[in-house]
């Protein structure tokens, strides 16, 4: 029987993980923590599909239309059409496994705008979807482990994949509960490992998805895509942990944006953009906000309270809880954060990298969203693209050549041991804050060539640190090995935003202020030795 090794139990790890098993495939999901602690749990605002008794004059077509014009005219058509079309079979598998989405007076599944769309297409489980849909996944997962055809193993974490000669046989692992590493051999290795929030230190995101399985397999010669594109949210509150997001829900619901002038409200949304000017897409929302230089407020208090209480209850409670706000009553005070990754892992259609047998899917696969995500469409793709790798790998014939990789194994807990032996005067953990400090300031809403060259500057000292110090004992064996692969991406992040010398999508260079067209293909950045090599793909050798 084939094995598959899937890095990561968010929705896109779960997704995929099932199908396999729905074809028979043995699949062992491999992570930290339990999915109920994924990522995948904060997606709050909804889903996005086109089904037949939806919005008149909707279409697939549609959805692809501005899913692609959303995304700065960077996303493939062919890939795009793909994600939108199976939209409607998403829903329905969903609801089947026991999804339970938000209905209408007539019990039909209610449906609520979203920034960037022509049509109300977004289905939504008030505003908790993304917790909804990982309850329904990991109880369909727990069907299929008891049949043995799903395996979980957590206190598990990704050291490096095993790649020999273009061709991926599996990873190694490594177990904080045992502190060794062992190399685990599979038929395919799909990644999903989510996105980069911890480069960038206090984002809407988990710590936990820190991109570091991206940078090490960028060190090992995997391709990545479109780095520079990194999805700021405008209605996001500060706590003092983290960012938490105002879910796009609160404007679909009707919600407004405005600054105070001399004691008034100023829409300056609706003002420069009409009657939806709310509903903008999160980066053109973002720019504005940013461009008033004011403290920034979002209103939905003119909605009666039974509304807000059936339909926005996460929100009142996130504001009642942390903020002190009650927002049938008063606005809530917002403010732009990281949020999404358009950048990651450079995949095919079928998800598969430069590498062969090695898949990537999920936010840390660069595919469908282009320059930037629409609202409702992480989600979807999350499903689907978990989907594609699931049935391209069942679809294949098992290789017969094995490689051993056991010297590699033995070599690394080697080394790893060698460190953890002594105590650190630099703790690791410093490194991680000085860089999500130079992230944030360095490569904002707004960036130029100076900005970025002082990026480049401080990554290139934080990678002269890094390997020279001891791992600090304090933290997770995991925190520390892992320093030099986010540093790696990092710097790869920062190389791809110099390199964009226009502005498209939520990359926006103030010294370079206009999209160009000559410019309008992906960005694609492979490691050499130490070098970083950039190109745009004028040859569509990724489709997206």
């Amino acid at each position: 029987m084939k094995k598959i090794l899937i890095i990561g139990c968010g929705i896109s790890g779960l997704s995929c993980a099932v199908k396999c098993a729905e074809n028979g495939v043995a699949a062992l999901l491999i992570s930290p923590f339990p999915s109920e602690r994924s990522q995948s749990v904060l997606a709050a605002g909804g889903i996005n599909a086109v089904i037949p008794e939806g919005d008149s004059g909707d279409s697939v077509e549609c959805h692809t239309e501005d899913t692609i014009k959303g995304g700065g005219c960077l996303g493939g058509k062919e890939a795009v059409a793909g994600l939108c079309r199976r939209g409607g079979e998403i829903i329905s598998y969903l609801e089947r496994i026991g999804t339970v989405f938000s209905v209408d007076n007539a019990g039909r599944p209610s449906r609520r705008a979203f920034g960037g769309q022509s049509h109300k297409r977004t289905f939504f489980c008030g505003s908790s979807t993304g917790k909804q849909i990982v309850s329904a996944l990991v109880m369909e997962a727990r069907r299929y482990e008891s049949a043995g055809l799903i395996k979980r193993r957590l206190w598990s974490c990704f050291h490096s994949a095993l790649i020999r000669d273009g061709k991926c046989y599996g990873a190694l692992l490594f177990d904080e509960s045992t502190g060794g590493i062992e190399a685990v051999y599979a038929d395919a290795v799909v990644v999903a490992t989510g996105g980069q929030n911890a480069v960038f230190g206090k984002t809407t995101g988990s710590t936990q998805c820190d991109g570091y399985a991206a940078g090490k397999l960028f060190m090992q010669g995997v391709e990545l895509k479109n780095l520079e594109f990194i999805q700021y949210h405008p209605t996001t509150i500060e706590t003092p942990q983290k960012r938490i997001l105002i879910s796009e829900a609160v404007r679909g619901e009707g919600g407004r944006l405005f600054y105070r002038e001399g004691g008034k409200p100023i829409y300056f949304m609706e003002d420069k953009y009409g009657s939806r000017g709310n509903l903008m897409t999160r980066d053109v929302i973002s720019r504005e906000i940013y461009a008033t230089g004011r403290d920034i407020f979002l209103d939905i208090s003119f909605l009666d309270k039974r509304t807000i209480d059936r339909r926005l209850p996460e929100v009142r409670d996130i504001c009642r809880k942390y903020r002190g706000i009650d927002i049938s009553k008063e606005a809530i005070p917002v403010s732009p954060s990281v949020h999404f990754f358009m950048g990651g892992i450079a995949v095919c259609m079928n998800h598969e990298t430069n590498i062969r047998d090695l898949f990537a899917v999920g936010e840390c696969a660069s595919m469908y969203h282009g320059g930037n995500r629409l609202g409702g469409n992480s989600l979807l793709s999350a499903i689907y693209s978990g989907w594609v790798a699931a049935e391209t790998i069942c679809g294949r014939e098992s290789s017969d050549k094995k490689e051993d990789f056991s010297k590699t194994a033995e070599k690394e807990n080697s080394a790893l041991k060698s460190k953890m032996n002594t105590k650190s005067s630099f703790p690791v953990m410093y490194i991680r804050d000085m860089l999500a400090g130079t992230m944030c300031s360095k490569l904002g809403i707004v960036r130029d060539k100076n900005t970025l060259d002082d990026a480049l500057r401080d990554i290139d000292f934080y990678l002269s640190v890094a390997e020279k110090i001891n791992y600090d004992p304090g933290v997770m064996t995991y925190f520390n090995y892992s320093l030099t692969g986010i540093l790696t991406l990092s710097k790869a992040i920062v190389t791809c935003a110099e390199s964009r010398r226009e502005s498209r999508g939520a990359h926006y260079r103030s010294d370079y202020p206009e999209s160009r067209d000559e410019l309008c293909y992906p960005t694609i950045i492979s490691y050499d030795d130490g070098g970083f090599n950039v190109r745009l793909d004028k040859e569509n050798e990724y489709e997206g």
